[in-house]
Parts: C-alpha cells; structure tokens; sequence
C-alpha cells in the first residue's frame, strides 16, 4: 500500500503546480506533501524490487546530479525559451507564473526572460565555477600536502605557516577585493575560489601522507632504492586522491553557494549571463508578487547542494571510512 503514495504523491504535485492559481503558500505546502508522498513511495517500491537496504535518497540524489549535468552540458540544444538577451523578449509577457504546459513552464522574470532555461544556463555557470576551482584545488594543495608531509622538516613548517595564514584571512574579503582588481568572470572567480580552497587540500593530503608514508608498502620501495620522486607519484598519490575526490564533492558543494552570494551581492558574474545569485539577486523585489523568480532557482540550488553533500558522504564511507567515522 504504500507503493501506492506515489502515483498519490504524483497527483497532488500536479494539482499544486497546475490547479492552484493564487494562494502561493497554499501552492508551496501542497507541493512539498506531494514530494514527500512520491519519495516514499518510490522508497517502498525500491526496498521491494531491488533490496532492503537499498538508499533510496542516494540514489536520487546522484540521479538529480546527472540530470544537472546533462541539462548543463547540453542547454545549447535544448528547446528553451529565451533566458539571456532581453532584447529578444520585448514581445514576451513578463512576470509570468508557472505553467507546466506552457512554453514557460517555471515562468519568467520580470525581464521576460524564461526562468527554466535561466536556472539550467546557471547551472552550467555555477558547474564550470565550482569544478575549475576544485580541479586545480586539488592538483596543487594535493602535490604541496603530499610533498610536505613525505619530506617533512623545515618545508612541512613553512607549508604549516602558509596554509595557516591562508585559511586565517577572511574568505568574502579576499574574494570582493579579487573581484574589485579583476572583471569579474568564471575564470576569474574560478581561480580566486581554487586559491581559498588550496589550504584545505594541502592539510587533508598532508594528514593521508603521514597514514600512507609509513605502510608496508612504501618501506618496501624505499629499501628497494625508489628515489622520492617516484615513491610520491607511484604509491602515496594514488592512495591519497581518493580521500581528496571524495572531499570534493563536499567542496563543489560550497563553492556552489560561495559564487551565488557572490552573484547575489552584485560583485560576481553579471547579468545577462544567468547564475543562481543573480536571478535570486533580480527577483527579490518582486518577491511579494512573483515569488516564483526566487523560490525556483533557490530551491534548485538548495537541493543541488543537498545532493552533492549527500553523494560526499556516500564517497567518504566508501573511500575514506577512517574520516567518515569521525
């Protein structure tokens, strides 16, 4: 019988984003009863077909992972309605509500521009932000954490004081002076975010080194004469990187909201380009009447970071048990 919520769950979904028309509230808590009545209906007909203990709300939150990516990477080809140039929009109806069955099926902004296909650009924005960032946080706190805690001594102290200095300067600060010095851009945000995250990565390379630096494994290298060079490359990187990926899904996660409070303050990545920040930064004027130009990319983002830290705690268990069981 439960199984049967979700086909229930589906129904009152429907009702709440197509028959209510006014009351938004009303409209909000009808929705959310339909989510939950859907999510454990999906969660009984799992646990009976597939197994017990089968984790449903992973598994959808790595399939609304997928399906961010997807619709990010290829947007270009999708049939959406203008979301970029308002000049394109003059003709359009401007601060339209949510019609499912419409050519604007989450509305548009008061620009008229659509807000599905600004919430799915924006995911791109927000993906190639937080991915630039993590990749090369990873790649260089990595090699410094790895190399640091290998040779330790005087170059494990003077990395201790840098990254020490680094993580005791006030993010936001360093980010709108970056963003004050340069045009504010993906590569630009990119690469200030990568810098913050440096810190991070070199201290959790830097502690996996010390575990992996003395097992059986790399004694046995160094007796048989492996010069350092190799011993960093051939066996402590490969058992490091996946505490570190796993990590990252963690930080992809607050990288996401850390370039949308930045888009949101205005000193981030400028309309027309839409991002999550500023389409919540330009609908919050008019959330009183068109609450939809906020809720919709604030809720996409929000359960976008849900997934991501729920898919990182996954990866942690399964990669890195001695950091998930602190």
């Amino acid at each position: 019988m439960a199984a049967l919520l979700l086909p229930l769950g589906a129904v009152v979904l429907w009702i709440a984003l197509g028959a209510i028309t006014d009351p938004t509230a009303l409209r909000l808590a009808v929705a959310v009863v339909g989510l939950v009545a859907m999510y454990f209906g999906i969660d009984a007909i799992a646990k009976r077909l597939v197994s017990p203990t089968f984790e449903t709300d992973f598994w959808l939150s790595a399939g609304w992972l997928v399906l961010v990516v997807l619709l990010a990477v290829f947007a270009d080809l999708l049939p959406l309605a203008e979301a970029r140039d308002p000049s394109l929009t003059l003709t359009q109806p401007s601060r339209e509500r949510p019609d499912l069955f419409s050519s604007h099926p989450l509305g548009t902004d008061s620009q008229a521009l659509d807000i599905l296909g600004g919430v799915i650009y924006g995911a791109r924005v927000s993906l190639q932000v937080s991915l630039i960032a993590v990749t090369v946080g990873t790649v260089i706190g990595g090699l410094i954490g790895v190399t640091s805690g290998y040779f330790r001594g005087k170059l494990d102290g003077g990395v201790g004081i840098l990254t020490d200095t680094l993580l005791a300067f006030p993010p936001l600060i360093f980010l709108l002076a970056v963003v004050t010095a340069f045009e504010p851009g993906v590569i630009t945000i990119s690469l200030a975010l990568a810098l913050l995250g440096i810190p991070t990565y070199t201290r959790l390379a830097r502690a996996n080194t010390l575990a992996f630096a003395q097992r059986e494994f790399v004694l046995a290298a160094r007796a048989l004469g492996a010069k350092p060079g190799r011993i960093i490359l051939r066996e402590l990187v490969p058992n490091v990187v996946r505490p570190l990926l796993s990590y990252s899904f963690i930080i992809v996660a607050v990288l996401i909201v850390a370039e949308a409070s930045l888009s949101f303050l205005g000193v981030g990545i400028q309309r027309p380009t839409p991002t999550w920040g500023n389409m919540i930064a330009a609908g919050q004027g008019q959330l009183e009447t068109t609450p939809h130009v906020v809720f919709v990319p604030g809720a996409v983002m929000f359960i976008t970071v849900f997934c991501l830290n729920r898919v990182g705690d996954k990866a942690r268990a399964a990669w890195d048990p001695k950091q998930s069981a602190l």
